[in-house]
């Protein structure tokens, strides 16, 4: 249990930028961690050595965001997060970096939650399309399908925020 523990702390950095992906909050995201990393030792016994800890713990903690949303909407029927609020993608740079990586944040954060989970599971946390298939319980070709529609759409998002910026200068 000792060595579960030492190896969840390692993993708590990836664990709440995840989280951010899905809360688009840092207060809900530390809430939401919190709440996955208490209900994996608590189930530690259902855990599989044999597999990866990481997708097993991301998996803990989509599956209770799932639950926390379906709670809120019958309970207050909130959820959705403006995308201005959003801090899915984090830089240290400064000026005309920070900028653009702010207008992404938003412009990933605009996508629907099924294509923007999808996105930065593969594309920030680097997961295979195999393994992000298998975090988050979907076949592969779903997972190919929403990274495609998620880049074009991303792609088309951007250059359109690249057109008015040049007819306006």
């Amino acid at each position: 249990m000792t060595d579960l523990r030492r190896e969840i702390i390692g993993l708590l950095p990836r664990l709440r930028r995840f989280a951010r992906s899905l809360t688009g909050s840092v207060v809900e995201a530390d809430d939401l961690v919190q709440d996955a990393c208490v209900r994996a030792l608590s189930r530690a016994h259902q855990w599989d050595p044999h597999k990866p800890l990481d997708r097993w713990l991301f998996r803990i903690t989509r599956n209770v965001w799932i639950n926390e949303i379906r709670k809120r909407k019958v309970r207050l029927g909130q959820g959705h997060i403006p995308a201005e609020d959003s801090v899915e993608l984090i830089t240290t740079e400064t000026g005309e970096a920070r900028v653009v990586a702010r207008q992404l944040e938003g412009k990933i954060a605009s996508l629907p939650d099924d294509l923007s989970t999808i996105l930065l599971v593969v594309s920030v946390e680097g997961y295979s399309y195999a393994e992000a298939a298998e975090l988050l319980d979907i076949p592969i070709g779903t997972v190919m399908s929403r990274v495609y529609r998620a880049r074009k759409t991303l792609a088309k998002n951007i250059a359109d925020v690249s057109e008015v910026c040049h007819d306006t200068v």
